[in-house]
């Protein structure tokens, strides 16, 4: 489904999701569809914090086709199970933003997946961003557990 929104998409200067699914940019991938990529982010907001989205290049939720917005539900519950079961947090939070005024920073449609913090919630003030090395360890502990 694809018509003319009103929704204020932030200007990126190329998608950074995009590189990274190009491997011109190191990111951890912790797994990959035809359809989907869930990545472990480098600004844990979580634990853990994930990030799940459509291969394809898409701005918001209204322009993902029906296929891709069922294979991103399945990847989002997947992405829970893995921190479900390598975590055990008592809780896990699942949030997506459309738009500037709604706090999208990237133009590429994703789903945030995240176990709750120690004392509750998640984290949405500023981060600080860890390495690439770090978020490789903790797709290791969550593929760890995915069998």
């Amino acid at each position: 489904m694809t018509r003319e929104s009103a929704i204020q998409i932030p200007e990126n200067d190329g998608c950074a999701f995009c590189a990274y699914l190009r491997d011109e940019r190191p990111y951890t991938i912790l797994s990959r569809t035809a359809d989907t990529a869930t990545f472990v982010t480098r600004e844990q907001r979580g634990k853990p914090h994930l990030l799940v989205l459509p291969i394809r290049h898409v701005p918001t939720i209204i322009e993902l086709t029906d296929a891709e917005a069922a294979s991103l539900s399945v990847a989002v519950r997947d992405a829970a199970i893995l921190i479900d079961r390598a975590y055990a947090k008592p809780g896990i939070a699942v949030w997506q933003n459309n738009g500037i005024p709604a706090g999208q920073a990237i133009s590429h449609v994703h789903f945030h997946v995240a176990g709750t913090l120690d004392g509750g919630g998640t984290e949405f003030g500023q981060v600080e961003e860890i390495s690439v090395e770090e978020t490789d360890k903790i797709a290791e502990r969550l593929l760890s557990k995915a069998r």
